[in-house]
C-alpha cells in the first residue's frame, strides 16, 4: 500500500510537467497546474496518514524511506506548491497582460513548476543519499529556468549566479557523498546499500569517524549554498528579486527545507559516528552567522523582494542553529519554526507579488498606500510582516520563543547575540513595511482580481499554531524529534 501512495505522489507532479510541457500553452494550463499540485497534495496527505498511523516506512527494496521527519516536510513542501499554484494563476496572467511574459514563457514555466514539485518531493523521500544529491542538482536546474523567465539581463544574471554558486556548492556535496560511501564501503561492503541511509544509521558506530566529520564539513557546506547559509548567500536575494514572485514562494519556502533535510540526514549519522558535537557545534556557527549578518543586511535593502529574501537567510540560520543545539525541545522548536517560516514567507510573497504589481515597481520607496489600493494585499502584507517579525500571537513567536530560551538554558553566550539580531531585523522590517501599508499612492487597480485565499489561509494555520497545538502534531513532531537525536 505504502508503495501505491508513494508512486502516486511522486508521478503526479512527473505526469503534471509531461502534461504541460504538450498542453503548457493552452488558456486552461494554469488550471491544470493547480489541478495536478492539488492531486499530489492528496497524495501528500493520505501517505502522511500512513506514516503517522505505522510509523516508519520502506518502499520499492529500501530505494525510498518515509519516517515522520520527512513526511511532514512531504506534505508542508506538497501544501505550499499546491497553493501557490493557485496564487500564480492570476499572477502570471496579469504579467503577461503587462507583456512581462509570452505564451511560450508561460509554458516553460508551468512544465518546470511541476518538474520541480517532482525533484523537491524525490529528494525528501529517497533513502539513497546519492538520489538525494541528483535530486537536489535537478531541482537547481529547474530553477535556473524559473529564474531565468523573464529574460531580462538582470533575471539571466541572476540565474547565472544561481547556477554557479550552487553548481559548485552541490560539488562539494558530491565529494562529501563519495566520502560518506568511502566510510559505508568498509562496513556494508560493495553495493548500492552503502548509500542507503537506512542502512548507514543502523551502523553509523562502526563509520570511520575522521572519514565521516570531513564528509559532513563537505555535505554542510555543499548542501548549506542551497540552504543560503552566510557566507554561502549571495546568490539568494539576486534569484528572489529577479524571479516571478511564486518562483520565489517556492524557493524560500520549500527548497531551502530540502536542502536543510539532507544535512539533518548526515548529521545523525556524524553524532552517532563521534558521539560528540562536532556536527552541532558547525550548524550552530553557520547558522547564527547568518542570522547576524542577514540582520544587518536587512536596514540596506531597497527592493521589497530582495528584503524578505535576507529575512528568508535570517529564518534558516535561526532553524540551522535550533538544530545544531540539538535536544527534544530545540528540535522540535527547529520543526514548528520550519513550518511557520514557510507557511508565513510564502504568504508574504504572495501579497508582494500583487502589491508590486499595483505599483509597477518592486522599490520600496514606490510601493505605497496598499490599504487604499487593495485593503486585502495591505492587510495581507501587515499580518504577513508582523507573523514572520515574531509577533504574538502567530507561530513564529513560539518557535523563536523555544529557540531562544533553549539558547539561554545551553548556551547562554549566544542569546544576547540572537536577541540583538532579530531586534534589528524587526526594526529594518517594520520600519520599511510601514509606509508601504499606510502611506498615500496613485497606483491603479489591476486588470485581474488577485488570489488572496492563499495568503489567509496561510497566515490563518501560522495563528493556529501560535495559539493551540493540535496534539496530534505535536506527537508529529515528538517522534520526528526524537528520530533526529
Amino acid at each position: 500500500m505504502i508503495d501505491l501512495q508513494l508512486l502516486a505522489l511522486l508521478l503526479t507532479p512527473l505526469l503534471g510537467g509531461g502534461l504541460l510541457a504538450v498542453f503548457g500553452s493552452r488558456r486552461w494550463a494554469a488550471e491544470l497546474n493547480s489541478l495536478m499540485s492539488g492531486f499530489t497534495f492528496l497524495a501528500s496527505v493520505a501517505l502522511t496518514m500512513r506514516v503517522v498511523e505505522q510509523g516508519p516506512q520502506v518502499a520499492f527494496n529500501e530505494q525510498f524511506f518515509i519516517d515522520p521527519f520527512n513526511v511532514f516536510l512531504v506534505a508542508l513542501t506538497a501544501f505550499v506548491a499546491f497553493t501557490t499554484s493557485l496564487f500564480s494563476r492570476p499572477y502570471m496572467r496579469v504579467e503577461q497582460h503587462h507583456g512581462k511574459l509570452s505564451t511560450p514563457m508561460l509554458h516553460l514555466y508551468y512544465s518546470m513548476y511541476q518538474l520541480f514539485t517532482f525533484t523537491m518531493l524525490l529528494a525528501l523521500t529517497t533513502n539513497n543519499m546519492g538520489i538525494i544529491w541528483v535530486a537536489m542538482e535537478a531541482a537547481t536546474l529547474t530553477t535556473v529556468l524559473l529564474v531565468s523567465l523573464y529574460r531580462t539581463p538582470a533575471s539571466l544574471e541572476a540565474a547565472w549566479k544561481y547556477f554557479i554558486l550552487c553548481g559548485v556548492g552541490i560539488a562539494l556535496a558530491l565529494f562529501g557523498t563519495i566520502l560518506l560511501y568511502f566510510a559505508a564501503e568498509r562496513v556494508l561492503g560493495q553495493g548500492g546499500t552503502a548509500l542507503l541511509w537506512t542502512h548507514l544509521n543502523q551502523v553509523k558506530t562502526d563509520l570511520e569517524p575522521t572519514v565521516l566529520k570531513l564528509a559532513f564539513v563537505f555535505l554542510l557546506v555543499g548542501y548549506g549554498t542551497k540552504i543560503g547559509l552566510v557566507p554561502l548567500h549571495s546568490w539568494l536575494p539576486d534569484a528572489h528579486a529577479e524571479g516571478p514572485t511564486p518562483v520565489s514562494a517556492v524557493l524560500s519556502g520549500l527548497l531551502l527545507n530540502i536542502a536543510l533535510c539532507a544535512v539533518m540526514r548526515s548529521k545523525v549519522l556524524v553524532d552517532g559516528s563521534l558521539g560528540n558535537h562536532f556536527a552541532g557545534n558547525l550548524m550552530m556557527g553557520f547558522g547564527l552567522l547568518s542570522v547576524v549578518v542577514a540582520a544587518l543586511f536587512l536596514s540596506r535593502q531597497k527592493d521589497i523582494k530582495r528584503m524578505f529574501a535576507y529575512s528568508s537567510i535570517e529564518h534558516m540560520g535561526l532553524i540551522t542553529f535550533a538544530f545544531g543545539m540539538g535536544g527534544a525541545v530545540a528540535t522540535f522548536a527547529g520543526m514548528l519554526h520550519m513550518t511557520v517560516h514557510s507557511l508565513v514567507k510564502s504568504a508574504i510573497f504572495f501579497a508582494v507579488g500583487h502589491a508590486v504589481q499595483k505599483s509597477g515597481t518592486q522599490q520600496m520607496e514606490h510601493i505605497r498606500g496598499m490599504l487604499q489600493i487593495s485593503p486585502t494585499v495591505g492587510w495581507g502584507l501587515a499580518l504577513g510582516t508582523f507573523a514572520i517579525l515574531g509577533m504574538p500571537p502567530f507561530g513564529v513567536f513560539a518557535s523563536e520563543f523555544l529557540i531562544i530560551t533553549t539558547a539561554m538554558h545551553s548556551y547562554p553566550w549566544s542569546t544576547p547575540i540572537l536577541l540583538a539580531a532579530l531586534g534589528i531585523a524587526f526594526a529594518a522590517i517594520f520600519g520599511k513595511i510601514q509606509p508601504i501599508v499606510f502611506g498615500e499612492t496613485t497606483a491603479r487597480r489591476l486588470p485581474h482580481p488577485p488570489a488572496l485565499i492563499p495568503v489567509f489561509v496561510h497566515l490563518l494555520l501560522a495563528l493556529i499554531l501560535g495559539l493551540y497545538m493540535p496534539p496530534y502534531l505535536a506527537g508529529w513532531y515528538r517522534q520526528a524529534a526524537a528520530l533526529l537525536g
